[in-house]
């Protein structure tokens, strides 16, 4: 890749390689493109939809890739046992992950509300029968990924990765080789994967913590920090997928996400212990 287009958006560095420079007309429809999904869906603006959804629920219209990410959360949910839920939106807030970053807990863990209860996600828009604040988190960061990817390949761009800050997908011929970062030292790599024409994305609780025990991947069951598994890498054919994967093996067996999709997969657990599926076995240095 000769060409980099680097950028900020939805509270994260973001870096866009092609074989082919990014004409003006294309940056700016990915910076528009970042700007739309947040005024969507942050729980950090005031002026984002998901915001007014907390403050009065009601209906919140969605543009057609909506109908794709409630989906794959609702499945996640599900299969997680209800460890993975939009509604942990307001837990997070509570344990101090709030609009204003105050890193401040204010109540103590308590389990989400439940799907059925409160929230309706269909295929034009997400229905809340009383204010709640929302989170899509899980797999968010990682459809706006493919989001940018597509259009750049209907633009006519055939080698291209996008990366948000880890969380990337690749079009093109051959591969890349990228390296795992090692959950505790961003400095060194536990190993390296081959990635094609698909995503990986990783998830990590050390990315963002701000006390003992609090980090950012809850379990909605408990409003607890997950405290078994320490970081997740998934190879899925998009990004949306993969990144909620990450996010699902936290909370579920591998096993029990395989039989909905196709991925492969790293886990680190908490006590040093790695799990991989039988593609990746040589992925991890010794």
């Amino acid at each position: 890749m000769s060409r980099t287009f680097c950028f900020e958006a939805i509270g994260t560095s973001w870096r866009v390689d092609s074989s082919e420079p990014l004409a003006p007309t294309h940056r700016a429809e990915l910076l528009r493109i970042a700007e739309d999904y947040d005024a969507l869906y942050s729980r950090f603006r005031a002026d984002s939809g998901v915001t007014a959804l907390a403050a009065s629920g009601g209906f919140l219209p969605l543009p057609l890739h909506g109908a794709a990410l409630g989906r794959l959360l609702r499945t996640l949910h599900d299969l997680t046992g209800g460890g993975l839920s939009p509604l942990i939106g307001e837990r997070l807030a509570d344990q101090g992950y709030d609009a204003g970053y105050s890193f401040v807990p204010t109540a103590p863990p308590a389990p989400a509300r439940a799907w059925d209860d409160l929230l309706a996600w269909t295929g034009d828009g997400i229905t809340l029968s009383g204010p709640a604040l929302l989170d899509v988190g899980a797999a968010g960061k990682g459809q706006l990924v493919d989001l940018m990817l597509e259009r750049l390949v209907t633009a006519g761009h055939e080698n291209v990765i996008v990366d948000a800050s880890g969380d990337m997908r690749r079009a093109g011929s051959g591969s890349i080789t990228v390296a795992l970062e090692h959950p505790y030292d961003s400095s060194s790599a536990i190993g390296t994967v081959s990635l094609g024409s698909g995503a990986l994305c990783a998830s990590a609780s050390n990315r963002r913590v701000w006390g003992d025990g609090l980090h950012h991947v809850l379990d909605a069951r408990t409003g607890r920090s997950v405290d078994t598994v320490v970081a997740t890498w998934v190879l899925a054919e998009d990004a949306m997928t993969a990144d909620g994967l990450c996010t699902a093996l936290f909370l579920a067996d591998p096993d029990d996400l395989a039989g909905s999709f196709a991925f492969d997969f790293v886990l680190m657990y908490s006590d040093g212990r790695a799990r991989y599926s039988a593609p990746l076995a040589g992925a991890l240095f010794s």
